[in-house]
């Protein structure tokens, strides 16, 4: 475990300036209205294509995975016309210098190089004040392109070598100011990869999107989700299917073995 668990979820009720929201979270108040969210079957056929916007003819999934900037508006509904659901990958935890709102970021809110990704930069995730018109703005972004759901990304910095001394605390407190951003915009929101804060965040989030938790020995942490009727969508890169679909398919999860570059090359456990 990276850190000592939290004894119980002691931002229930976070305070925020006025300037990012509030961020007043329980679970009554972000899931109150799950039916008004479109939100993901436990069992969902589904693809991630990040490295390039897809092309038709697509996959024959359920939903698809794309990039919120470079998908159009247009493609969402290609994508909707074919019965298929679409969810907004953005970046929420870090800064990538491509991106066209990137001058948006102050100098201040920029931490150190991601490992393996020398075009981004941690942010500090306790300026919620500064980040949040920026990723607000993100998220209507994929709002006003049609988007179903919000993959947000980059929300386990606190685990990470970011350059800021980034608490587990401030890390729930960012990720619930994520998902009651996004369920306000009507837009239902994934857990990235943020295992270790499963128990505390679950009640908040509406399905997890993970990598490599075969590879990890990691794969229990996300059993909560499935126990709670929540899709898991899952990822490996290095393992073969055929070391890990028969276990994802035993835990009910939605696993894919995908190249590292995210194209559209995939192989699905079922």
């Amino acid at each position: 475990m990276k850190y000592s668990r939290l004894g119980s979820v002691f931002v229930l009720m976070i305070l925020c300036s006025a300037s990012c929201g509030s961020v007043n979270a329980t679970p009554a108040q972000t899931v109150s209205s799950r039916a008004a969210l479109w939100i993901p079957a436990v069992h969902s056929s589904w693809q991630i294509q990040l490295s390039d916007a897809p092309t038709a003819p697509f996959a024959s999934v359920a939903i698809y995975d794309i990039d919120g900037f470079d998908a159009s508006a247009s493609l969402v509904a290609q994508l909707h016309a074919q019965h298929i659901h679409v969810l907004c990958y953005i970046d929420v935890g870090s800064w990538e210098n491509f991106r066209p709102d990137a001058g948006r970021f102050s100098t201040q809110l920029l931490g150190k190089t991601l490992n393996g990704y020398p075009n981004e930069r941690w942010l500090d995730i306790r300026q919620i004040a500064a980040l949040a018109p920026i990723l607000t703005a993100r998220m209507q972004m994929c709002k006003n392109k049609g988007f179903d759901a919000i993959d947000p990304d980059n929300v386990n910095g606190y685990e990470n070598d970011t350059g800021f001394p980034l608490t587990a605390q401030e890390q729930i407190q960012f990720n619930l100011f994520i998902a009651q951003t996004a369920h306000s915009l009507g837009l239902s929101v994934g857990l990235k990869n943020d295992i270790d804060q499963i128990p505390e965040l679950l009640p908040y989030f509406d399905w997890a999107l993970n990598e490599q938790c075969f590879e990890y020995q990691e794969c229990s942490t996300l059993l909560p989700f499935i126990q709670s009727g929540k899709a898991v969508f899952e990822i490996e890169y290095n393992l073969k299917p055929s070391q890990f679909c028969s276990q994802a398919n035993a835990l009910d999860f939605n696993s894919l073995f995908k190249n590292v570059s995210l194209d559209a090359f995939r192989i699905p456990c079922r």
